[in-house]
């Protein structure tokens, strides 16, 4: 259930052996999931404890209630994002997706309520990802910033250019924003 880029040249070898360099994984991820882990439990144990207040608690109800926690921890729990150089990964539960960045064909925003980017590879691979992650990430924009001016220069890049300025003129703005705000100028 994984999907995962491999070198046809190296056979069976995975994504993460076949470029070597720096891994930046984000961040604040971490703390994300923790987030998940107490919103879940909390849910939990407020309808367990007003189950049992009300003298209603049984096992299909206990049951019920676990499965309905554990479902909004996996809604809430974001993908694990990290990108090296030649490629970007977002991990989820139960699979991932890797794309190649320094031969990328699209990058897109979607629409709905959520803002995600999604990027595909000449391959024909494609992440979905939140640009938030980029944002709060400056090492992980640098090395896809680069990777995608490779794209560009390649001329394999044929959709999205417009996307990836607009991400970095929304990242020079907080990075200016969060400077004026730690020098005391705002």
């Amino acid at each position: 259930m994984e999907r995962r880029f491999t070198q046809a040249a190296t056979g069976a070898r995975g994504a993460e052996a076949a470029l070597p360099g720096p891994c930046v994984h984000d961040a604040q991820w971490a703390g994300e999931r923790r987030s998940a882990i107490a919103v879940a439990f909390l849910l939990f144990t407020a309808l367990f404890t007003v189950d049992a207040g009300f003298g209603s608690l049984d096992v299909t109800r206990g049951v019920l209630w676990t499965g309905l926690a554990g479902l909004l921890f996996v809604v809430l729990l974001p993908p694990r994002v990290s990108v090296r150089p030649g490629l970007l990964s977002a991990r989820g539960l139960l699979m991932t997706d890797t794309v190649r960045t320094d031969s990328l064909a699209s990058v897109r925003w979607s629409d709905g309520v959520a803002q995600r980017m999604i990027l595909r590879d000449t391959e024909g691979s494609q992440v979905e990802i939140d640009p938030t992650v980029l944002v709060r990430n400056p090492p992980m924009w640098h090395l896809l910033d680069t990777d995608s001016r490779s794209s560009l220069r390649h001329g394999t890049l044929l959709h999205g250019a417009t996307a990836l300025h607009q991400l970095a003129q929304r990242i020079d703005r907080e990075t200016a924003h969060t400077i004026f705000k730690v020098s005391g100028l705002q």
